[in-house]
């Protein structure tokens, strides 16, 4: 007796086909066995299977019984396939009892039958939609998440005994649907107008917001370098549907939204501590999961206090940044995530923390104050579109200093500034911010005219610019002027742009 079920497999964020094929045969001496290079969650499917089915009354082991993953030359892995080897064994023992026709079967078994959450979901159903499968039946914790994809019928169920009812038909139940997402809500407790002083900080962020832009803040302690960090997501505007789905995608197969399934429909805020592995920023291990990286896509990946992480870990920023994607190869599989976020970083001048501070002298020599600011590579600075330089802000002036502009004023501009630059890029893949432009975008869309060229040009023989940051200067300068409203790059927008480049100099 033979019956075939439709699974999938999660690579990266894409999904592909599994079958689970099951064969009984009631002659013979009883065995369990599952082919078709099983990992090791999923070979020990068959001890939570039969732990399911016997205590909903469904004893069927007595048999020879072969589980075949096809492809077989595809590794699986994951909860997932408990419930479609589960149905599929019910299927093979009564074939016509069961219909199983354009419908995906994904979810975890606990031993007394209940149906658990699984990680990958969205681009499972996703994929599914894709290939024209009519419904999905999975467990209710991913109910919320599978309904993100439109066009498909989502059946979530509690229990094993309860999707078994539905398949056979005993049993109606509706498609799932879910509660529509309102994109605009303000959903950041800080605000920018918490912050006194730091205008220029003020405004190289809201910079950097406007065209995505990757920012480095350095200070002395206590001058609002995280402060203006953390408050940088609430000036973003909100995320597209497909931003959002993007993003939700990436932290499904994270495994962030098991028990939640709701759409992120907040821009990420990623911070990792300073003793962050490689791994746990660009992603890998044996499952090659995503990393910080990738779990900040469309949103902000904050390193605070970035010459204090190992130096390895900060040059592996430099391939994601230049391509805002990550491929992380492993034995027996290769994948890619991808990796568009903003990076926002901290540091002090120092070790001590207090070069260049009027307030309070430093302590530290100059050899040792080269040498702690060399951890920051030439190449990864390159990287960065803006650096800022912040200076404590005295009593007196936090007494009597008002308060700034909200986040919501600033986001107001900013959200101008990005659809003029949706305008802009909308006949090019992939590009949607002036930070992405490519060589040629740049000539295309941010030309100079002699004024601008004949400044850029003394800035570059007078701090020995590369041609990378050449390039960043001119994003930025595009950038500026468009929040200005102007179509044309003007001298005074690429004077700005050249003073949030104190390191280079």
């Amino acid at each position: 007796m033979f019956s075939r079920v439709t699974s999938a497999h999660v690579s990266g964020i894409d999904a592909t086909e599994v079958q689970v094929e099951a064969d009984i045969n009631l002659v013979g001496m009883p065995f369990f066995t599952i082919v078709g290079l099983a990992e090791g969650a999923v070979k020990e499917s068959k001890e939570r299977v039969r732990s399911a089915l016997r205590n909903i009354d469904y004893d069927i082991f007595a048999a020879q019984i072969t589980l075949n993953l096809a492809p077989a030359d595809l590794k699986k892995d994951g909860g997932h396939y408990d419930l479609p080897i589960a149905i599929g064994l019910l299927a093979a023992m009564n074939p016509k009892s069961y219909n199983l026709d354009s419908t995906l079967l994904l979810g975890e078994l606990s031993l007394d039958g209940a149906l658990r959450g699984v990680s990958g979901v969205l681009c499972m159903c996703a994929w599914a939609k894709n290939m024209g499968i009519k419904r999905v039946v999975l467990p209710y914790d991913n109910a919320d998440e599978a309904a993100l994809v439109q066009g498909i019928d989502i059946y979530p169920f509690h229990h094993l005994s309860e999707a078994i009812d539905f398949l056979r038909g005993e049993k109606e139940y509706p498609p799932y649907r879910s509660e529509s997402v309102n994109f605009n809500t303000n959903i950041y407790e800080q605000d920018f107008s918490d912050i006194k002083g730091q205008f220029a900080a003020r405004r190289a962020a809201e910079i950097a917001a406007a065209g995505m832009h990757n920012i480095i803040m350095v200070g002395s302690p206590g001058s609002g370098k995280t402060m203006i960090a953390r408050r940088i997501p609430s000036i973003l505007p909100p995320m597209s549907m497909d931003e959002a789905l993007l993003t939700t995608k990436v932290h499904s197969v994270a495994g962030l939204l098991r028990d939640k399934g709701a759409l992120v429909i907040k821009r990420p805020f990623i911070a990792p501590h300073h003793t962050a592995s490689n791994v746990a920023i660009i992603g890998g291990g044996s499952k090659a999961m995503p990393g910080h990286v990738s779990i900040a896509t469309h949103g902000v990946l904050f390193m605070d206090e970035m010459l204090e992480f190992n130096r390895s870990v900060l040059e592996v920023l430099r391939q994601p940044l230049e391509d805002n994607a990550v491929t992380i190869a492993r034995a027996g599989r290769t994948v890619t995530y991808p990796a568009n976020f903003m990076l926002v970083a901290a540091c002090n001048p120092c070790p001590c923390g207090y070069h260049g501070d009027a307030r309070k002298p430093c302590s530290c020599t100059p050899q040792s104050v080269t040498k702690y600011q060399a951890r920051l590579s030439g190449p990864l600075l390159d990287r960065i579109d803006l650096h800022i330089h912040l200076i404590g802000v005295e009593f007196k002036d936090l007494e009597s200093a008002k308060a700034g502009e909200s986040s919501e004023q600033i986001r107001e501009r900013v959200a101008k500034a990005h659809e003029i630059q949706k305008n802009r890029f909308k006949d090019e893949s992939g590009v949607y911010f002036n930070a992405q432009m490519s060589e040629k975008l740049l000539q295309r869309y941010a030309p100079l005219d002699s004024a601008c060229k004949k400044l850029m040009g003394l800035a570059m023989d007078k701090y020995t610019l590369s041609a990378r940051a050449y390039g960043k200067i001119i994003k930025t300068a595009r950038t500026i002027a468009d929040l200005a409203g102007s179509t044309e790059i003007a001298s005074e927008h690429v004077a700005e742009a050249l003073q949030y480049r104190i390191l280079d100099k």
